[in-house]
Formats: structure tokens, sequence, C-alpha cells
């Protein structure tokens, strides 16, 4: 548990991530995703409760902790007016490595994330997704055994942030122990073995991708008519079926569905209507709706002013 103030950035969380594997902590801003990275990296002391990392206690053997973890924050934390190859080197040589030994492993890791060309240039001139990759380098240079990933693609593009899924798919391959925290569905629907879903503090769900996605105990029916003046009649064939308002989206009707036996029954409706659908797909919930149904807002909610001063 950890609290600010009044505030209860975390009340009674319990988290388990098995070696090897990709945990993802779901959740929208001032959820107490980062305050959970920040005990469990031993920055901050929980008020109660204990937490270990590969077997060591995060407040009574922090410096053991600290050895076997890497941190890749919200932000990149390089220095600017540093080179590449030097941020890197100036990590290995705060770590006890030599000077040589440093440079072989700032090496490797360049070459590793695709920045060898860049590695004698000041980082001030990177692009965002080249400091995050450079940034998620330095926290590899001690060849951690449990990396910690705090919204690592916070702020990037989509071809930076799918260039980063790849690169932490392969440290999962190598091994790597992996706690990604993020607010983005389709990033720990792409990344995680596991997930774990939080709100307010407290841990809410948690299961594979596929377990959360069936929580909601119902599919997801779209239908898109050949004409868009046909949209109204078929919301009220599905209305009418399903005894709910289904939902218009993107020139889709949209409805769940407990029985996919009712299809074949709004497919003849429609027909007998005349209403022809270039789209008709029933398919699982997305993580999107699941995170809607448990918590009632959408994950990218912003955060309430308490939990926003509590997690800077």
């Amino acid at each position: 548990m950890k609290r600010y103030g009044e505030t209860r950035a975390l009340d009674g969380v319990d988290l388990v991530v098995p070696p090897g594997r990709l945990l993802g902590v779901l959740g929208p801003n001032g959820a107490g995703k980062t305050t959970a990275v920040r005990i469990l990296a031993t920055l901050l002391r929980p008020d109660e409760g204990t937490a270990s990392v590969g077997g060591f206690d995060v407040t009574r053997q922090a410096h053991q902790v600290r050895s076997l973890i890497g941190l890749t924050g919200q932000y990149a934390a390089v220095d600017e007016m540093l080179t590449g190859v030097e941020n890197l080197m100036m990590i290995g040589r705060l770590l006890g490595m030599s000077r040589a030994d440093s440079r072989v492993r700032a090496a490797e890791l360049l070459e590793r994330f695709d920045l060898s060309e860049a590695g004698g240039r000041a980082t001030k001139t990177y692009s965002g997704g080249m400091r995050r990759r450079l940034d998620l380098a330095a926290s590899l240079v001690g060849r951690p055994q449990v990396l910690f990933l705090d919204e690592p693609t916070t702020g990037l593009d989509p071809r930076s942030r799918t260039e980063l899924w790849s690169v932490v798919r392969g440290l999962m391959a190598d091994g790597v122990t992996v706690l990604l925290t993020t607010q983005y569905l389709e990033e720990a629907d792409q990344l995680a073995d596991d997930i774990v879903v939080f709100d307010h503090g407290k841990v809410i769900a948690s299961g594979t991708s596929d377990e959360l996605k069936a929580t909601t105990g119902a599919q997801v029916l779209e239908v898109r008519p050949l004409q868009a003046d046909h949209l109204d009649l078929v919301a009220q064939v599905l209305g009418d079926v399903l005894g709910e308002a289904p939902n218009l989206i993107g020139g889709k009707v949209v409805t769940s569905v407990h029985d996919p036996a009712v299809v074949p029954v709004i497919v003849r409706r429609l027909d007998d209507l005349g209403v022809i659908a270039t789209e008709l797909a029933l398919r699982k919930s997305s993580l999107d709706e699941v995170f809607l149904a448990l918590t009632g807002h959408p994950a990218e909610d912003e955060p309430t002013p308490e939990m926003e001063g509590a997690l800077v």
C-alpha cells in the first residue's frame, strides 16, 4: 500500500511475474501503475506490505534488487549533450565496468537497437523514437534479469511504437522478465503474456488477453449497410432482436451479443427489409471494451487532480 496524504495511490495490490514472462499492467493515468514500478525499483518505500524482486526484499535488500533490474521510465533519460556511445559508456562506468568493456557493451547495444550509425552524434539530434531506443539500451547495459518499462511508448508515433514493440519482443526471446505499464490497450494485447488491470490504485482484473476478453460474456456484432441511410434501420433491427439499443460508430452499427444464434435471425430480418450489408462481423470483445465494462470509463481517461499530483 502507498498513500499520498488522503489519496491511496496503491491499495492492496498483489502482483506476480513469473521468470521470462511479460506482465502488462494496464490502466488510465493516475491508476497507480507508476507508483507500483517505483516501489519495485526501490525508488519508493511502501507504507504497508512487502515486495520482492528475484527473491530480494525491495526495502531490506534494495542493493541486491538494483543489481538485478533495469528501468525505462515514461520519458527518455539521456544526456542530450553526449553522443549515443558516450551515454551508454557513462552507464557502464557507473556500473563499475572498465572503459574498454563499457565501450564494447555500448557498441553491442547500439547495433542491437539499430543506432550504430547515430552512435557518434549528440543525442539532441535524435528523433523521439531513437531517444526511446537509446534509453532502453541504457537500461540493458548491466544485463538485467528483470526490466521495468513504465509507459515506454508514451508520445511516440505509430511507427516508432511498433519498432519499440519489436525490441521488447526480442528481450522476451532472450529470457528477460518484463513488467510493462501502459494505458494503450493495443500495446498490452500485442506484448503481454498476462495482464493486470489497475483502477484507482487497485487490481480489478487479471488474466491473459483472451481470458479478460471472455469476462464480458459477450461478443461484438458489427454491421455496415451498403447504403448509409439504412443505418437507422439496421440499428432498429438489432435493437428489436437483442433488446438493447446498439451504438453507431464510424458508419457501422455495433452491439454486444451474448448468444451467437441470434445472428441468423438478424440477417434474415435485414434481408426481408432489403438491407444489403457490406460488412457483418461477429468478433471477440476488444481490450478497450473489456476495460470500459470493468471500470465504466475508457483507459485514456485523464487523471484526477489528486492522483496527478501524487504520480509526478
